[in-house]
């Protein structure tokens, strides 16, 4: 039986130079596309849909090993609080990822 590691993320993005939801879908979308294509993520847009310049993300990654899944989690936190469009990630609601162990 194997086994492997889950970690979630919770961040807030911020787009101040949004001046539409269309303007926000397009930054938003990017970051999600980056967090796909960089580091395997599964990306879900959970809150301010209505709301021109914030967006929440979770962000679910997985990797057989503790330390490998930290390597992404650390990535992407990394990628999204060097956006100059993110709000600090809120690192209390992804750690610890060692511990979200998955067998099956």
């Amino acid at each position: 039986m194997s086994s492997g590691f889950v970690g979630i993320l919770s961040v807030e993005l911020h787009f101040p130079e949004a001046g539409s939801l269309k303007d926000k879908r397009q930054a938003s979308s990017l970051a999600k596309a980056q967090l796909q294509n960089r580091f395997g993520a599964s990306v879900a847009e959970t809150d301010y849909h209505d709301v021109w310049q914030r967006s929440r993300l979770v962000i679910a990654l997985a990797a057989a090993e503790a330390s490998g899944l930290e390597q992404l989690v650390e990535g992407a936190e990394r990628y999204l609080n060097g956006r100059s469009t993110s709000c600090p990630c809120s690192s209390g609601e992804s750690s610890p990822p060692a511990t979200n162990e998955v067998t099956g």
